[in-house]
């Protein structure tokens, strides 16, 4: 089964409204990295998708160090600075849609936001 995961930066204090921005970002730019025909079959399975948290950037940066070397299709976001948030700022990464099993050996540990 393919999923997307979705992990947040919580150390932030982000507003509701720009967290969810920066999974927005993460989502989308993850996606566009997939397999188009990962991509299709996501989308015609329902797009899985689970959101956690990641408790500051060491830990957000290790996650997508690992998602790279397992060649998954992931993203990490950095934000522009315009709102709530100082330029260049890690704040999101996207991975998937991808197989469960490739991603969970990374992520499984973490904790839902």
């Amino acid at each position: 089964m393919l999923k997307q995961v979705i992990i947040i930066r919580t150390d932030l204090k982000m507003g509701k409204g720009k967290l969810a921005a920066e999974a927005a970002h993460a989502s989308l730019a993850a996606f566009l990295k997939a397999k188009e025909e990962d991509r299709q079959s996501w989308i015609e399975s329902g797009m899985k998708k689970i959101v956690l948290k990641a408790g500051g950037e060491k830990e957000l940066v290790s996650a997508f160090r690992e998602m790279k070397k397992e060649k998954l299709p992931a993203e990490l976001i950095a934000d522009r600075g315009l709102t709530q948030i100082s330029p260049g700022t890690k704040t999101a990464i996207g991975c998937g849609p991808v197989e469960e099993k490739n991603i969970d050996k990374i992520t499984g540990k973490m904790k839902l936001l």
